[in-house]
């Protein structure tokens, strides 16, 4: 089975931003993507366009208010 789960890197430790739902001791695959390939990358070229003056800085703090509130699809 395969899935997309989203970890944040901290303290050089990756953490699940969500439950994992595997077993005590089961393996798993993980696959890097970095920013630079990531949909808030391409959406901030977008939101760039619309807004010039937003900085990366800025934008980056509205997805993760965004994503404080739980929406899901984004």
């Amino acid at each position: 089975m395969s899935r997309v789960i989203r970890v944040r890197y901290e303290k050089g430790v990756l953490k699940p931003l969500e439950p994992l739902e595997l077993q005590e001791g089961e393996e798993a695959q993980v696959v890097l993507k970095t920013n630079k390939d990531s949909i808030a990358q391409k959406l901030y070229g977008i939101a760039k366009k619309h807004k010039p003056k937003l900085t990366k800085k800025e934008f980056l703090e509205i997805i993760e208010e965004i994503e404080n509130e739980d929406i899901r699809g984004f």
